[in-house]
């Protein structure tokens, strides 16, 4: 009688080490990111001057555009964002996703939790004579983008694509509106997205981490949609480094140079493309979370 041999457990490869430690190395990136972001619109007195004038250039009223803003901060409230968090975690129980409902928990926790502990003890040093209490980083931008990571993490593979495109849509405009209503500057929401993508990575390193076996093929997201991610983040990048330029050198050396205006839109401008940005590094990290088929067909 023949003994039938037991299947050897598979051996990590570098690809599968690669593919498990790349969400840390993201969310060490996100991290630092933010950091210099703090170090650069708050620590200095130029990002400070030019950071504020994006604010109070946000001071104008056109029926269209204020009706949608009011509208989007009016909807972006905690409670409902909760709703939407929950509403995620429990759709990745019904998926039989557990790892990825506790992940959706964490990533919102910490992400928003985080924002409040720096908001709260953050210094803002007076060095652009505008006397205002410390708003980095964004609380609103924050709950946004962290209930738009989710639905992307727990939805299908299929989906994650056009969910994340929607997502940034959404986050944008929130983001857009709290400038515009002269609650947040444009490094408040760039640093609040750099968090939420740091903590989320982080919960995606620990749905790797608990993976064994190979690394499954990766189910690459939308072509067209990270096209439209991609063509937005490159044209928005481009205007916002022209317009911070432009409106350092307004600040320093030529007063009058451009509009307030201007300053407002240079900052929309790098809020898209920190979002646009954030969103095409997150639907591609999620790629590699595979579907529940494509689990249970694995552990066959």
């Amino acid at each position: 009688m023949t003994a039938v041999a037991s299947r050897p457990a598979p051996a990590r490869t570098a690809g599968h080490t690669w593919h498990t430690l790349t969400p840390l190395l993201v969310a060490v990136t996100a991290a630092v990111g933010a950091f210099a972001v703090h170090r650069l619109f708050v620590g200095t007195g130029l990002g400070q001057a030019v950071d504020t004038a994006a604010l109070l250039g946000g001071d104008f009223h056109h029926p269209r555009v204020s009706d949608v803003l009011t509208r989007t901060l009016d909807a972006t409230r905690l409670a409902v964002l909760a709703v939407v968090c929950l509403a995620a975690a429990a759709f990745g129980v019904l998926r039989r996703r557990l790892d990825l409902a506790v992940a959706s928990a964490f990533l919102v926790i910490t992400a928003n939790l985080a924002t409040q502990q720096l908001k709260a003890h953050l210094d803002r040093p007076l060095l652009d004579g505008f006397p205002a209490p410390n708003s980095f980083p964004s609380g609103h931008a924050t709950a946004a983008a962290s209930a738009a990571f989710v639905l992307v993490l727990v939805f299908p593979r299929a989906l994650r694509g056009t969910v994340g495109l929607l997502g940034a849509g959404y986050v944008a405009v929130v983001s857009v509106a709290t400038v515009w209503a002269e609650w947040h500057r444009p490094s408040d929401v760039l640093a609040a997205l750099l968090i939420v993508l740091a903590c989320g990575s982080a919960a995606v390193f620990g749905v790797r981490l608990r993976r064994s076996g190979p690394t499954r093929p990766l189910h690459l997201p939308n072509r067209l949609v990270m096209a439209v991610l991609t063509v937005t983040a490159a044209l928005a990048a481009i205007a916002a480094v022209v317009g911070l330029l432009s409106v350092a050198l307004s600040e320093r050396a030529l007063p009058d140079l451009v509009s307030g205006r201007y300053a407002f839109l240079t900052g929309v401008a790098l809020i898209v493309a920190g979002t646009a940005a954030a969103f095409i590094v997150w639907v591609r990290l999620t790629s590699g979370e595979p579907a529940q088929e494509a689990t249970r067909e694995a552990t066959r």
